[in-house]
């Protein structure tokens, strides 16, 4: 029996990149079935139009484009940030599959696939998503802050923040990023996409918006100071292991 399709799935975002619409579609319907919203494009320019009003969690990308080869999308990507890229190809090739790896991709599935596979391997690179700031079940952490990428869901303490896709994604950057000093640029670049790169104003609001959660969450203040505003420049996140 087919498992039907929700209407509104709430979990991570996947951008499916796929010409080949019965394929698109099964794959979409699939994973929507088991929680995940998904987002389909048919060619190289569909991806760069998505990619550039938003960043998913993670992308899924057939490598026989239309209009440019997948590879040129995985550039793209790396770019600008290290959204989690799966390739989807039937190319057997394992030159193929190298390049595509050293170019920027996480992992490769060959065509034909089996739909557990797929959902495995996308698991697998949601729980890495937050890099070696994630411990091994992929939680990350930063001083209070705990961060499920698999489940998008945020806690201070036993406190679910509840945030909007775009403040989930911009608490994932800061939380991936103890320690660093993150430009507006690249923060924008990162949550919102080139299109509104010298868009500050965004930032500024959605920060406070964060900063008031986090407080309310805890209100010592001691979570919303590990993200301090550097005046021109951008925020620099706190990494609260190295303090003492």
């Amino acid at each position: 029996m087919t498992t039907p399709r929700p209407t509104h799935p709430t979990g991570p975002w996947l951008l499916l990149v796929e010409d080949d619409v019965p394929t698109r579609e099964a794959v979409t319907r699939d994973l929507e079935a088991h929680g995940y919203r998904v987002d389909g494009a048919g060619d190289a320019a569909s991806a760069f139009r998505r990619l550039d009003t938003a960043r998913p969690d993670l992308i899924l990308l057939d490598l026989g484009l239309p209009d440019q080869d997948g590879s040129a999308v995985v550039r793209r990507v790396r770019r600008d940030g290290t959204t989690p890229i799966l390739i989807l190809s039937a190319r057997t090739d394992e030159r193929d599959k190298v390049a595509t790896l050293e170019a920027g991709a996480d992992d490769y599935v060959t065509k034909p696939f089996g739909m557990d596979e797929l959902r495995a391997r996308i698991r697998a690179l949601l729980r890495r998503a937050g890099g070696p700031a994630s411990d091994q079940s992929g939680l990350v952490r930063l001083g209070g802050i705990e961060l499920d990428p698999v489940q998008r869901q945020v806690t201070v303490g036993s406190h679910p923040l509840d945030l909007t896709p775009r403040e989930y994604e911009l608490m994932k950057l800061i939380v991936a990023s103890p320690g660093r000093l993150l430009t507006k640029g690249r923060l924008l670049r990162a949550v919102w996409g080139t299109a509104y790169s010298t868009e500050a104003h965004y930032l500024h609001v959605y920060i406070s918006r964060l900063r008031r959660k986090l407080d309310i969450a805890d209100p010592t203040g001691a979570t919303s100071a590990l993200i301090t505003a550097e005046p021109g420049i951008g925020y620099r996140i706190a990494d609260p292991t190295a303090e003492g």
